[in-house]
């Protein structure tokens, strides 16, 4: 499954053709390593990122990160840590842990680091993020509501991905 510039800015209508051509061919990159290879799955996948990152504009947290200090669920047990380990990413990966986890997926450095994953690594962090939480399955089950509340805890913004879905499926989905 690949997606064109021009089919990624008829569903992220709100993102700039900037960012656009800067993350197309990470976004196919990242949707190939991570068996998102389906329009259905390509589709929830996209959604979810344009929702999360505000149209590819973000992909660092806009909060300082204090909350997340002291938070040993997510492995930020050294002074410092909540701000260091905000998160980063479409998908924010958040907290020493997880940035441990997936550098080590990838063979980098990222606790000394971890501004890569907003700068390199924004694409592939999610899509790792996705495959390590099974969405494919609940992408080919067409579950929005499920997939929102594994990426964000919770149905934040569920009426905003469910929008950029039904974008995604009509240019993406012929049979929908």
């Amino acid at each position: 499954m690949s997606i064109t510039q021009d089919q990624l800015q008829q569903i992220a209508i709100y993102a700039s053709a900037q960012n656009i051509s800067a993350y197309t061919d990470m976004l196919n990159d990242t949707m190939d390593k991570y068996s998102i290879d389906t329009p259905l799955r390509a589709a929830h996948f996209i959604a979810q990122l344009i929702h999360e990152s505000g149209s590819f504009c973000y992909t660092t947290e806009l909060d300082n990160g204090e909350a997340y200090e002291g938070r040993a669920d997510l492995g930020n047990t050294q002074p410092g840590d909540g701000p260091l380990f905000k998160g980063r990413g479409f998908i924010q990966l958040t907290g020493r842990a997880n940035y441990s986890l997936y550098g080590l997926s990838i063979g980098m450095d990222l606790i000394d680091d971890p501004d890569l994953v907003a700068t390199t690594y924004p694409a592939d962090v999610s899509g790792w993020f996705w495959s390590n939480h099974s969405l494919n399955a609940l992408a080919d089950a067409d579950n929005v509501n499920a997939i929102t509340r594994m990426v964000n805890g919770g149905y934040n913004g569920l009426q905003d991905r469910i929008f950029y879905l039904q974008k995604a499926k009509a240019v993406l989905c012929t049979s929908s």
